[in-house]
């Protein structure tokens, strides 16, 4: 059997990597590592208990009913056809369910404000602000406060608040950590927040899940929580081995590749195997993508991410 070229065994390592770090990743708010998916585990159990109160009964005694009322020679049971009411039983078969839907209004209602996404409940500590930009097939990580940006990998301190500002580049897209926060929606031209704390240092994966074409399988990646001292040093490492967010960069990074593709065109020797690393130019990247919809005109269809004739795929 021929040897595999130096470059083909290096893809393949990579991809063994990528998947290897997607499987251990934790990706369950069954398996929360922060109090906003903590809350959304309880609030789950809980309601699942008190539907069951409902549910287990009928699951039981349909079958019985039918058994023991089936129609058959010698049956014991009795038979009252002038039978049409019982108070014991209308306030069973209402007064349980009516009991049950007050309950779980109440702690929806409860949860509902716990998990508000614009809320930060989670401390006096002044927030690490991270603008997220959704794009075809990736998203993109801006922090500006720290001059960095990511794509493929997103860095926080634990025991710290997050701050997040999304919006898109191109279709409605459906930002999700499942271990860490709920789902929500981000659109172009408009922003919506989300604010998350991490418990403990822990991997975990976060994706799009709105489908949203070829590309949408790939558009994961890694949450990588850290101590305070890891996330400062895994900081400078983004500062070190990063290259200029410039416009040229910005447009190819925004043309329709998945994740595979985008890191092939745009990755370092220097950086990791699945996520790219940027400084940040002078300026306002965030705002000048917000505001690319601002104009009052409709934009030319070269100029709009998403659409096939913006940057290397129109020019084929």
């Amino acid at each position: 059997m021929a040897l595999l070229k130096p470059s083909a065994m290096a893809l393949v390592i990579a991809v063994v990597v990528t998947s290897a770090q997607m499987a251990w990743a934790s990706n369950s708010f069954m398996d929360p590592q922060g109090p906003i998916a903590a809350v959304q585990k309880t609030h789950l159990l809980r309601a699942t208990v008190l539907i069951m109160i409902a549910v287990l009964p009928v699951l039981v005694l349909v079958p019985l009913i039918a058994l023991r009322y089936r129609r058959r020679k010698g049956s014991a049971a009795e038979y009252r056809p002038k039978w049409d009411f019982s108070a014991k039983l209308e306030f069973a078969m209402w007064g349980v369910p009516v009991v049950i839907v007050a309950l779980l209004s109440f702690y929806l209602w409860k949860a509902t404000h716990r998990l508000d996404p614009y809320a930060a409940p989670f401390g006096e500590t002044p927030a690490v602000n991270v603008q997220v930009v959704g794009l075809d097939w990736k998203w993109l990580f801006i922090y500006p406060d720290l001059g960095i940006a990511t794509v493929g990998e997103f860095g926080i301190p634990v025991k710290q608040q997050v701050a997040m500002t999304l919006t898109t580049d191109t279709v409605m897209q459906s930002f999700m950590i499942p271990a860490l926060a709920g789902q929500i929606y981000a659109m172009p031209g408009m922003t919506t927040q989300l604010h998350l704390v991490a418990d403990t240092p822990e991997t975990m994966q976060g994706e799009n899940t709105q489908y949203n074409g070829r590309g949408f399988t790939k558009q994961k990646f890694l949450t990588q929580a850290m101590q305070p001292e890891d996330f400062n040093a895994w900081v400078e490492s983004v500062r070190t081995h990063g290259i200029p967010l410039t416009e040229d960069i910005y447009r190819t990074l925004a043309m329709r590749t998945d994740r595979d593709e985008v890191q092939a065109a745009l990755g370092t020797p220097l950086m990791p195997l699945n996520a790219l690393y940027f400084t940040l130019e002078d300026g306002d990247l965030f705002r000048s993508i917000l505001h690319r919809y601002h104009g009052g005109q409709p934009l030319p269809r070269d100029q709009q991410p998403g659409t096939a004739e913006y940057g290397q795929e129109g020019a084929q």
